[in-house]
Protein backbone atom coordinates (compact mmCIF):
# COMPACT_ATOMS: atom_id res chain seq x y z
CA UNK A 1 0.00 0.00 0.00
CA UNK A 2 2.86 2.33 0.66
CA UNK A 3 4.28 1.60 -2.71
CA UNK A 4 1.69 1.89 -5.18
CA UNK A 5 0.14 5.83 -5.38
CA UNK A 6 -3.91 6.00 -4.90
CA UNK A 7 -4.20 6.69 -8.51
CA UNK A 8 -2.09 3.88 -9.82
CA UNK A 9 -3.94 1.10 -7.03
CA UNK A 10 -7.46 2.03 -8.34
CA UNK A 11 -6.67 2.39 -11.86
CA UNK A 12 -5.42 -1.11 -11.68
CA UNK A 13 -8.59 -1.87 -9.26
CA UNK A 14 -10.97 -0.74 -11.47
CA UNK A 15 -9.43 -1.64 -14.85
CA UNK A 16 -8.46 -5.35 -13.82
CA UNK A 17 -10.32 -6.80 -10.97
CA UNK A 18 -6.86 -6.71 -9.24
CA UNK A 19 -6.67 -6.73 -5.00
CA UNK A 20 -4.44 -6.21 -2.45
CA UNK A 21 -3.75 -8.61 0.09
CA UNK A 22 -3.32 -7.04 3.37
CA UNK A 23 -3.00 -8.63 6.74
CA UNK A 24 -6.22 -8.87 9.54
CA UNK A 25 -4.88 -6.33 11.97
CA UNK A 26 -4.55 -4.35 8.44
CA UNK A 27 -8.01 -4.31 7.27
CA UNK A 28 -8.56 -4.16 11.49
CA UNK A 29 -6.85 -0.34 11.52
CA UNK A 30 -8.42 0.32 7.76
CA UNK A 31 -12.28 -0.75 9.92
CA UNK A 32 -11.65 1.76 12.67
CA UNK A 33 -10.76 4.67 10.13
CA UNK A 34 -12.76 8.06 10.97
CA UNK A 35 -15.85 8.07 7.99
CA UNK A 36 -16.74 11.98 8.51
CA UNK A 37 -16.28 14.90 10.93
CA UNK A 38 -17.54 15.70 14.43
CA UNK A 39 -20.33 18.34 14.41
CA UNK A 40 -20.25 19.38 17.94
CA UNK A 41 -23.66 20.27 20.12
CA UNK A 42 -24.24 23.42 20.99
CA UNK A 43 -26.08 22.56 24.56
CA UNK A 44 -25.62 20.35 27.46
CA UNK A 45 -26.03 17.06 26.28
CA UNK A 46 -28.23 14.02 28.52
CA UNK A 47 -26.48 11.49 30.55
CA UNK A 48 -26.57 8.06 28.92
CA UNK A 49 -28.69 5.49 30.45
CA UNK A 50 -31.40 7.89 31.53
CA UNK A 51 -34.29 7.27 29.50
CA UNK A 52 -36.45 3.78 28.60
CA UNK A 53 -35.73 2.72 24.99
CA UNK A 54 -38.67 3.73 23.18
CA UNK A 55 -40.47 1.22 20.29
CA UNK A 56 -41.84 2.67 16.81
CA UNK A 57 -45.45 2.06 16.91
CA UNK A 58 -47.15 -0.30 14.03
CA UNK A 59 -48.96 0.74 11.38
CA UNK A 60 -52.10 -0.53 10.31
CA UNK A 61 -54.05 -0.26 7.09
CA UNK A 62 -56.79 2.05 6.15
CA UNK A 63 -58.21 -0.53 4.19
CA UNK A 64 -57.62 -4.04 1.77
CA UNK A 65 -58.77 -4.24 -1.62
CA UNK A 66 -57.68 -6.80 -4.35
CA UNK A 67 -55.18 -8.80 -2.35
CA UNK A 68 -53.24 -5.44 -1.10
CA UNK A 69 -52.77 -3.53 2.16
CA UNK A 70 -53.07 0.46 1.56
CA UNK A 71 -51.84 2.31 3.86
CA UNK A 72 -51.67 6.15 4.61
CA UNK A 73 -48.92 8.09 6.28
CA UNK A 74 -48.52 12.10 5.91
CA UNK A 75 -44.85 13.56 6.00
CA UNK A 76 -45.18 16.49 8.52
CA UNK A 77 -43.23 18.33 11.32
CA UNK A 78 -43.72 17.00 14.87
CA UNK A 79 -42.14 17.89 18.20
CA UNK A 80 -40.57 15.50 20.44
CA UNK A 81 -38.29 14.62 23.25
CA UNK A 82 -35.15 13.70 22.22
CA UNK A 83 -33.15 15.56 24.79
CA UNK A 84 -34.63 15.31 28.48
CA UNK A 85 -36.26 18.67 29.22
CA UNK A 86 -36.34 20.50 25.62
CA UNK A 87 -38.06 19.77 22.37
CA UNK A 88 -36.68 18.69 18.92
CA UNK A 89 -38.97 19.82 15.57
CA UNK A 90 -38.73 16.55 13.78
CA UNK A 91 -39.58 15.80 10.28
CA UNK A 92 -41.37 12.68 10.58
CA UNK A 93 -43.79 10.20 8.62
CA UNK A 94 -46.78 11.16 10.72
CA UNK A 95 -44.17 13.37 12.20
CA UNK A 96 -42.23 10.74 14.83
CA UNK A 97 -39.23 9.98 14.41
CA UNK A 98 -38.37 6.80 13.49
CA UNK A 99 -41.61 6.63 11.45
CA UNK A 100 -44.23 4.07 12.11
CA UNK A 101 -42.95 0.48 11.48
CA UNK A 102 -44.70 -1.26 8.29
CA UNK A 103 -45.34 -5.27 8.67
CA UNK A 104 -46.15 -6.55 5.42
CA UNK A 105 -45.87 -10.35 3.72
CA UNK A 106 -44.13 -11.72 1.58
CA UNK A 107 -45.91 -11.46 -2.38
CA UNK A 108 -48.79 -9.35 -0.53
CA UNK A 109 -49.06 -6.04 -2.11
CA UNK A 110 -48.54 -2.96 -0.53
CA UNK A 111 -49.62 0.16 -1.42
CA UNK A 112 -48.13 3.57 0.97
CA UNK A 113 -50.12 6.67 0.03
CA UNK A 114 -47.84 9.64 1.01
CA UNK A 115 -48.82 13.28 1.77
CA UNK A 116 -46.32 15.70 1.92
CA UNK A 117 -47.34 18.49 4.44
CA UNK A 118 -44.04 19.65 4.79
CA UNK A 119 -42.20 22.55 3.26
CA UNK A 120 -39.78 21.06 1.13
CA UNK A 121 -39.94 17.92 -2.26
CA UNK A 122 -39.22 14.74 -0.60
CA UNK A 123 -38.79 10.87 -2.21
CA UNK A 124 -39.41 8.30 -0.16
CA UNK A 125 -37.25 4.72 -0.76
CA UNK A 126 -37.89 1.24 0.55
CA UNK A 127 -34.65 0.22 0.87
CA UNK A 128 -33.74 -3.04 0.36
CA UNK A 129 -37.16 -3.43 -1.47
CA UNK A 130 -37.39 -5.47 -5.29
CA UNK A 131 -39.86 -2.53 -6.44
CA UNK A 132 -41.09 -1.29 -9.86
CA UNK A 133 -38.81 1.73 -10.91
CA UNK A 134 -41.72 4.44 -10.68
CA UNK A 135 -42.13 3.41 -6.92
CA UNK A 136 -38.25 2.87 -6.29
CA UNK A 137 -37.89 6.91 -4.83
CA UNK A 138 -35.31 7.98 -7.89
CA UNK A 139 -34.09 11.08 -6.39
CA UNK A 140 -35.36 13.18 -8.45
CA UNK A 141 -39.09 11.77 -8.19
CA UNK A 142 -40.24 15.17 -6.58
CA UNK A 143 -43.12 14.36 -4.34
CA UNK A 144 -44.34 18.73 -3.83
CA UNK A 145 -45.62 19.92 -1.04
CA UNK A 146 -49.24 19.85 -0.72
CA UNK A 147 -49.48 23.76 -0.14
CA UNK A 148 -47.49 23.99 -3.38
CA UNK A 149 -49.70 26.47 -5.84
CA UNK A 150 -50.18 25.52 -9.40
CA UNK A 151 -47.16 28.18 -10.51
CA UNK A 152 -44.72 26.46 -8.43
CA UNK A 153 -45.89 22.84 -9.38
CA UNK A 154 -45.37 23.88 -13.52
CA UNK A 155 -42.03 26.05 -12.21
CA UNK A 156 -41.09 22.84 -10.97
CA UNK A 157 -41.48 20.68 -14.21
CA UNK A 158 -40.04 22.72 -16.26
CA UNK A 159 -37.01 22.49 -14.15
CA UNK A 160 -36.80 19.56 -14.36
CA UNK A 161 -37.23 18.42 -17.51
CA UNK A 162 -34.75 17.14 -19.61
CA UNK A 163 -31.42 17.73 -16.78
CA UNK A 164 -33.46 16.08 -14.38
CA UNK A 165 -35.95 13.73 -15.57
CA UNK A 166 -38.22 13.04 -13.15
CA UNK A 167 -41.71 11.92 -12.20
CA UNK A 168 -43.39 15.17 -10.40
CA UNK A 169 -46.55 14.92 -7.89
CA UNK A 170 -48.44 17.37 -5.70
CA UNK A 171 -49.16 17.14 -2.58
CA UNK A 172 -49.71 13.01 -2.71
CA UNK A 173 -47.99 9.86 -4.16
CA UNK A 174 -49.04 6.58 -3.78
CA UNK A 175 -45.88 3.87 -3.77
CA UNK A 176 -46.62 0.15 -4.79
CA UNK A 177 -44.56 -2.49 -3.23
CA UNK A 178 -45.47 -5.94 -5.06
CA UNK A 179 -42.99 -7.52 -2.18
CA UNK A 180 -41.53 -10.78 -4.46
CA UNK A 181 -38.85 -11.32 -2.11
CA UNK A 182 -38.03 -13.03 1.30
CA UNK A 183 -39.00 -12.24 4.61
CA UNK A 184 -36.41 -9.40 5.29
CA UNK A 185 -35.84 -6.31 7.63
CA UNK A 186 -36.09 -3.35 5.58
CA UNK A 187 -36.42 0.28 6.29
CA UNK A 188 -37.64 3.16 4.28
CA UNK A 189 -35.95 6.89 4.18
CA UNK A 190 -35.80 10.19 1.78
CA UNK A 191 -33.98 10.30 -1.18
CA UNK A 192 -33.93 13.84 -2.69
CA UNK A 193 -31.83 14.69 -4.81
CA UNK A 194 -29.23 16.79 -3.15
CA UNK A 195 -30.70 16.73 0.02
CA UNK A 196 -30.93 13.15 1.57
CA UNK A 197 -28.62 13.61 4.12
CA UNK A 198 -30.40 16.76 5.90
CA UNK A 199 -34.10 15.57 5.21
CA UNK A 200 -33.27 11.93 7.04
CA UNK A 201 -31.25 13.38 9.42
CA UNK A 202 -34.54 15.93 10.56
CA UNK A 203 -36.18 12.21 11.05
CA UNK A 204 -37.64 10.96 7.47
CA UNK A 205 -36.73 7.25 8.11
CA UNK A 206 -38.65 4.23 9.27
CA UNK A 207 -38.75 0.42 9.42
CA UNK A 208 -40.57 -1.55 7.31
CA UNK A 209 -40.40 -5.36 7.85
CA UNK A 210 -41.59 -8.04 5.83
CA UNK A 211 -42.89 -11.76 6.78
CA UNK A 212 -42.78 -14.78 5.12
CA UNK A 213 -44.00 -18.50 6.29
CA UNK A 214 -40.55 -19.89 6.13
CA UNK A 215 -39.73 -17.19 9.28
CA UNK A 216 -43.05 -18.06 10.62
CA UNK A 217 -41.99 -21.44 11.42
CA UNK A 218 -38.67 -21.22 13.00
CA UNK A 219 -38.88 -20.95 17.04
CA UNK A 220 -37.31 -17.77 16.87
CA UNK A 221 -37.95 -14.87 19.36
CA UNK A 222 -41.06 -12.89 19.16
CA UNK A 223 -43.58 -10.22 19.79
CA UNK A 224 -41.89 -8.22 22.45
CA UNK A 225 -38.77 -10.04 22.43
CA UNK A 226 -38.47 -9.42 18.63
CA UNK A 227 -36.94 -5.16 19.20
CA UNK A 228 -35.96 -3.32 16.12
CA UNK A 229 -33.23 -1.07 16.93
CA UNK A 230 -32.53 2.03 14.78
CA UNK A 231 -28.83 3.17 15.79
CA UNK A 232 -27.90 6.83 14.58
CA UNK A 233 -25.65 9.99 15.65
CA UNK A 234 -27.16 13.14 15.86
CA UNK A 235 -25.88 16.75 17.13
CA UNK A 236 -28.10 19.24 18.39
CA UNK A 237 -28.67 23.30 19.17
CA UNK A 238 -28.59 24.74 22.56
CA UNK A 239 -32.76 24.66 22.09
CA UNK A 240 -32.97 20.90 21.58
CA UNK A 241 -33.45 21.40 17.34
CA UNK A 242 -31.25 19.57 15.71
CA UNK A 243 -28.15 21.10 14.51
CA UNK A 244 -26.67 20.32 11.12
CA UNK A 245 -24.15 22.12 8.96
CA UNK A 246 -26.14 25.02 6.38
CA UNK A 247 -23.38 24.03 3.75
CA UNK A 248 -23.00 20.63 4.76
CA UNK A 249 -21.09 19.66 1.49
CA UNK A 250 -18.58 22.27 1.51
CA UNK A 251 -17.77 22.20 5.41
CA UNK A 252 -18.39 18.22 6.09
CA UNK A 253 -17.69 16.54 2.43
CA UNK A 254 -16.39 13.20 3.98
CA UNK A 255 -19.74 13.00 6.36
CA UNK A 256 -21.19 14.29 9.39
CA UNK A 257 -20.86 12.30 12.85
CA UNK A 258 -23.05 13.95 15.50
CA UNK A 259 -22.48 13.63 19.36
CA UNK A 260 -25.06 12.07 20.37
CA UNK A 261 -26.22 8.66 19.98
CA UNK A 262 -29.83 7.72 19.43
CA UNK A 263 -31.69 4.42 19.60
CA UNK A 264 -35.22 4.45 18.09
CA UNK A 265 -34.68 7.87 18.14
CA UNK A 266 -33.67 8.46 22.54
CA UNK A 267 -29.95 9.00 23.97
CA UNK A 268 -28.27 6.02 24.90
CA UNK A 269 -31.43 4.52 26.22
CA UNK A 270 -32.26 1.30 28.53
CA UNK A 271 -34.52 -1.73 27.83
CA UNK A 272 -35.22 -3.92 30.71
CA UNK A 273 -35.35 -7.60 30.19
CA UNK A 274 -36.12 -10.78 31.17
CA UNK A 275 -33.45 -13.64 30.94
CA UNK A 276 -34.48 -15.38 27.65
CA UNK A 277 -33.22 -14.90 24.32
CA UNK A 278 -34.21 -11.63 22.34
CA UNK A 279 -34.31 -11.05 18.77
CA UNK A 280 -33.31 -7.64 17.74
CA UNK A 281 -33.37 -6.30 14.43
CA UNK A 282 -30.30 -3.88 13.69
CA UNK A 283 -30.03 -0.79 11.44
CA UNK A 284 -27.47 1.58 10.68
CA UNK A 285 -29.21 4.28 10.21
CA UNK A 286 -26.67 7.40 10.40
CA UNK A 287 -25.44 9.51 8.00
CA UNK A 288 -21.73 8.65 8.27
CA UNK A 289 -21.10 6.81 11.11
CA UNK A 290 -19.74 3.31 11.24
CA UNK A 291 -20.21 0.64 14.34
CA UNK A 292 -17.99 -1.91 15.15
CA UNK A 293 -21.18 -3.19 18.29
CA UNK A 294 -19.69 -5.54 21.46
CA UNK A 295 -21.63 -6.43 24.49
CA UNK A 296 -19.85 -5.24 27.84
CA UNK A 297 -21.29 -6.82 31.05
CA UNK A 298 -20.03 -6.30 34.49
CA UNK A 299 -16.82 -7.21 35.73
CA UNK A 300 -15.47 -7.47 32.35
CA UNK A 301 -17.21 -10.66 30.83
CA UNK A 302 -18.54 -10.03 27.23
CA UNK A 303 -21.87 -11.39 25.92
CA UNK A 304 -21.82 -13.16 22.81
CA UNK A 305 -24.30 -12.56 19.10
CA UNK A 306 -26.04 -14.57 17.14
CA UNK A 307 -26.76 -13.91 13.81
CA UNK A 308 -29.46 -15.20 11.99
CA UNK A 309 -30.47 -12.27 9.13
CA UNK A 310 -29.11 -9.79 7.05
CA UNK A 311 -30.11 -6.91 4.68
CA UNK A 312 -32.02 -9.27 2.54
CA UNK A 313 -33.32 -11.65 4.99
CA UNK A 314 -32.50 -15.40 6.73
CA UNK A 315 -28.86 -16.53 6.46
CA UNK A 316 -28.72 -20.54 6.03
CA UNK A 317 -27.35 -20.98 9.38
CA UNK A 318 -26.71 -19.22 12.47
CA UNK A 319 -23.62 -17.31 12.49
CA UNK A 320 -22.04 -16.52 16.35
CA UNK A 321 -20.06 -13.42 16.57
CA UNK A 322 -18.04 -11.82 19.08
CA UNK A 323 -18.62 -8.20 17.48
CA UNK A 324 -20.99 -6.92 15.19
CA UNK A 325 -19.73 -4.44 11.71
CA UNK A 326 -22.33 -2.12 10.58
CA UNK A 327 -21.53 0.61 8.30
CA UNK A 328 -24.64 3.44 7.06
CA UNK A 329 -27.56 1.35 5.56
CA UNK A 330 -26.95 -2.29 6.32
CA UNK A 331 -29.00 -4.11 8.91
CA UNK A 332 -28.36 -7.08 11.18
CA UNK A 333 -30.89 -9.53 12.66
CA UNK A 334 -29.34 -11.11 15.95
CA UNK A 335 -30.17 -12.71 18.92
CA UNK A 336 -28.62 -12.26 22.27
CA UNK A 337 -29.81 -14.55 25.02
CA UNK A 338 -29.82 -12.82 28.34
CA UNK A 339 -29.93 -16.08 30.01
CA UNK A 340 -26.13 -16.52 29.70
CA UNK A 341 -26.23 -13.99 33.19
CA UNK A 342 -27.21 -13.33 36.24
CA UNK A 343 -30.49 -11.47 36.91
CA UNK A 344 -29.78 -7.65 38.06
CA UNK A 345 -26.82 -7.69 35.24
CA UNK A 346 -26.24 -4.39 33.03
CA UNK A 347 -24.80 -5.34 29.74
CA UNK A 348 -24.03 -2.15 27.52
CA UNK A 349 -23.91 -2.24 23.34
CA UNK A 350 -20.33 -0.30 22.82
CA UNK A 351 -19.25 0.62 19.35
CA UNK A 352 -15.70 -0.21 19.37
CA UNK A 353 -14.46 2.20 16.50
CA UNK A 354 -16.30 5.67 18.35
CA UNK A 355 -14.35 7.37 20.62
CA UNK A 356 -15.59 9.28 23.87
CA UNK A 357 -19.13 9.15 25.27
CA UNK A 358 -19.94 7.75 22.06
CA UNK A 359 -18.84 4.75 22.23
CA UNK A 360 -21.53 3.80 24.42
CA UNK A 361 -25.03 2.79 22.38
CA UNK A 362 -27.72 1.73 24.94
CA UNK A 363 -27.87 -0.96 28.08
CA UNK A 364 -29.36 -3.61 28.52
CA UNK A 365 -31.02 -4.86 32.12
CA UNK A 366 -31.65 -8.20 33.02
CA UNK A 367 -34.91 -7.31 35.65
CA UNK A 368 -36.67 -11.05 35.84
CA UNK A 369 -36.53 -14.82 34.98
CA UNK A 370 -39.22 -16.07 32.37
CA UNK A 371 -40.06 -19.13 30.15
CA UNK A 372 -38.62 -19.15 27.11
CA UNK A 373 -39.86 -21.58 24.39
CA UNK A 374 -37.59 -20.04 21.85
CA UNK A 375 -34.42 -21.63 19.88
CA UNK A 376 -31.87 -21.06 17.21
CA UNK A 377 -32.06 -23.60 14.86
CA UNK A 378 -29.06 -25.01 13.30
CA UNK A 379 -30.90 -24.58 10.06
CA UNK A 380 -32.58 -21.22 9.02
CA UNK A 381 -33.39 -20.43 5.26
CA UNK A 382 -34.03 -23.90 3.41
CA UNK A 383 -35.08 -21.90 0.41
CA UNK A 384 -31.35 -19.98 0.39
CA UNK A 385 -29.46 -20.17 -2.83
CA UNK A 386 -25.86 -20.03 -2.92
CA UNK A 387 -24.83 -17.77 -6.60
CA UNK A 388 -21.81 -19.28 -8.07
CA UNK A 389 -19.61 -17.38 -10.76
CA UNK A 390 -20.17 -18.73 -14.45
CA UNK A 391 -17.79 -18.75 -17.68
CA UNK A 392 -19.36 -16.35 -19.36
CA UNK A 393 -20.94 -14.14 -16.69
CA UNK A 394 -20.56 -10.16 -17.28
CA UNK A 395 -18.06 -8.72 -15.11
CA UNK A 396 -18.10 -4.74 -14.29
CA UNK A 397 -16.12 -2.67 -12.40
CA UNK A 398 -17.19 0.67 -10.24
CA UNK A 399 -14.04 2.56 -8.82
CA UNK A 400 -15.66 5.09 -5.92
CA UNK A 401 -13.16 7.84 -5.35
CA UNK A 402 -13.00 11.77 -5.03
CA UNK A 403 -12.30 13.20 -8.00
CA UNK A 404 -10.89 16.48 -9.47
CA UNK A 405 -12.99 18.08 -11.62
CA UNK A 406 -10.92 20.46 -12.21
CA UNK A 407 -10.55 24.60 -10.98
CA UNK A 408 -9.34 23.04 -7.51
CA UNK A 409 -13.53 21.25 -7.15
CA UNK A 410 -13.25 17.83 -6.15
CA UNK A 411 -16.77 15.54 -5.99
CA UNK A 412 -17.20 12.16 -4.97
CA UNK A 413 -18.00 10.23 -8.52
CA UNK A 414 -18.11 6.27 -9.37
CA UNK A 415 -15.96 5.64 -12.77
CA UNK A 416 -15.04 9.28 -12.31
CA UNK A 417 -18.06 10.62 -13.08
CA UNK A 418 -20.44 13.05 -11.07
CA UNK A 419 -23.83 11.52 -10.93
CA UNK A 420 -26.00 12.64 -13.99
CA UNK A 421 -29.71 11.38 -14.59
CA UNK A 422 -28.76 10.75 -18.43
CA UNK A 423 -26.16 8.20 -17.86
CA UNK A 424 -26.47 4.55 -17.71
CA UNK A 425 -23.24 2.73 -16.16
CA UNK A 426 -24.46 -0.69 -16.65
CA UNK A 427 -27.39 -2.60 -18.93
CA UNK A 428 -28.03 -6.39 -16.75
CA UNK A 429 -30.29 -8.10 -18.23
CA UNK A 430 -33.57 -9.13 -16.17
CA UNK A 431 -33.34 -12.30 -14.20
CA UNK A 432 -29.06 -12.55 -14.70
CA UNK A 433 -26.37 -12.60 -12.27
CA UNK A 434 -23.63 -10.42 -12.58
CA UNK A 435 -19.87 -10.31 -11.24
CA UNK A 436 -19.58 -6.48 -9.78
CA UNK A 437 -16.41 -5.35 -7.95
CA UNK A 438 -16.27 -2.38 -6.32
CA UNK A 439 -13.09 -0.73 -5.31
CA UNK A 440 -12.74 2.56 -2.63
CA UNK A 441 -10.03 5.61 -1.64
CA UNK A 442 -12.46 5.90 1.00
CA UNK A 443 -14.88 4.11 3.71
CA UNK A 444 -17.87 3.86 1.17
CA UNK A 445 -21.48 1.92 1.72
CA UNK A 446 -22.37 0.83 -1.59
CA UNK A 447 -26.15 0.35 -2.45
CA UNK A 448 -28.10 -0.76 -4.86
CA UNK A 449 -31.64 -0.49 -5.46
CA UNK A 450 -33.56 -3.68 -6.56
CA UNK A 451 -31.05 -6.20 -6.55
CA UNK A 452 -29.52 -8.55 -3.98
CA UNK A 453 -26.55 -9.66 -3.81
CA UNK A 454 -23.77 -11.97 -2.46
CA UNK A 455 -19.83 -10.89 -1.50
CA UNK A 456 -17.74 -13.55 -2.72
CA UNK A 457 -14.49 -11.95 -2.30
CA UNK A 458 -12.80 -9.00 0.08
CA UNK A 459 -9.42 -7.33 -0.27
CA UNK A 460 -7.93 -10.36 -2.19
CA UNK A 461 -9.15 -12.96 0.87
CA UNK A 462 -12.46 -14.42 1.70
CA UNK A 463 -15.69 -12.16 2.82
CA UNK A 464 -16.12 -10.43 6.22
CA UNK A 465 -18.32 -11.68 8.78
CA UNK A 466 -20.52 -8.97 7.79
CA UNK A 467 -20.96 -9.93 4.58
CA UNK A 468 -22.91 -13.57 5.53
CA UNK A 469 -26.29 -13.66 3.60
CA UNK A 470 -27.83 -11.85 1.03
CA UNK A 471 -27.22 -8.04 0.82
CA UNK A 472 -28.21 -4.78 -0.81
CA UNK A 473 -25.26 -2.68 1.23
CA UNK A 474 -21.72 -3.49 1.63
CA UNK A 475 -18.89 -1.65 3.19
CA UNK A 476 -15.58 -1.23 0.91
CA UNK A 477 -12.98 0.29 2.88
CA UNK A 478 -10.05 2.40 1.92
CA UNK A 479 -7.80 0.78 -1.03
CA UNK A 480 -9.93 -2.34 -0.70
CA UNK A 481 -11.85 -4.67 -3.68
CA UNK A 482 -14.76 -6.30 -3.28
CA UNK A 483 -16.18 -8.47 -5.26
CA UNK A 484 -20.30 -9.41 -5.11
CA UNK A 485 -22.43 -11.46 -7.69
CA UNK A 486 -25.81 -9.41 -7.62
CA UNK A 487 -28.78 -10.74 -9.03
CA UNK A 488 -31.08 -8.58 -10.75
CA UNK A 489 -34.75 -9.91 -10.43
CA UNK A 490 -37.74 -8.36 -10.60
CA UNK A 491 -38.52 -5.59 -12.92
CA UNK A 492 -36.98 -3.64 -16.25
CA UNK A 493 -36.17 -0.26 -15.55
CA UNK A 494 -33.61 2.39 -14.37
CA UNK A 495 -32.40 1.88 -10.89
CA UNK A 496 -29.71 3.14 -9.28
CA UNK A 497 -26.36 2.42 -7.19
CA UNK A 498 -24.81 4.73 -5.16
CA UNK A 499 -22.46 5.61 -1.71
CA UNK A 500 -24.94 5.62 1.28
CA UNK A 501 -22.60 8.07 3.09
CA UNK A 502 -25.83 10.27 2.76
CA UNK A 503 -23.13 12.97 2.30
CA UNK A 504 -21.30 11.46 -0.55
CA UNK A 505 -24.87 10.37 -1.85
CA UNK A 506 -25.31 14.10 -1.98
CA UNK A 507 -22.21 15.17 -3.68
CA UNK A 508 -23.31 13.30 -6.86
CA UNK A 509 -21.97 9.64 -5.79
CA UNK A 510 -24.86 8.15 -7.50
CA UNK A 511 -24.78 6.14 -10.87
CA UNK A 512 -27.61 4.53 -12.74
CA UNK A 513 -28.28 0.86 -14.50
CA UNK A 514 -30.69 -0.21 -16.54
CA UNK A 515 -32.26 -3.20 -16.25
CA UNK A 516 -32.96 -4.60 -19.70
Amino acid sequence: MRRLSRRGFLGLAAGAGAAVTVGAAGWSRLAGVSTGRVLASKGPLPKPFGVPLPVPPVARPVRSERGADVYEVEQREGRAEILPGRKTAVWGYDGIFPGPTFAARSGRRTVLQVRNSLTVPTVTHLHGGVTPPESDGYPTDLLLPARCSPGQARQAHSGMAGAHDGRIAVGYRSYEYPLPQRAATLWYHDHRMDHSAPQVWRGLAGFFLIGDQEEDRLPLPGGERDVPLMLCDRSFEEDGSFRYPAHGHDAFPDGVLGDVQLVNGAPWPVLEVSATRYRFRLLNASNARRYQLRLDAEGGRRGRFVQIGSDGGLLAAPQPLATIGMAPGERCDAVIDFAEFPTGSRITLRNMVAEGSMRDVMRFHIVRKARDDSRIPARLATSFDTLTPGKGMPVRAFDFRRTNTGEDQQMWTINGRPFSTGTVLASPRLGSVERWRFSSDFHHPVHLHLAQFQVTARGGGPPAPADAGWKDTVDVRPYEVVEVLARFAGYKGRYMLHCHNLEHEDMAMMGNFQVV
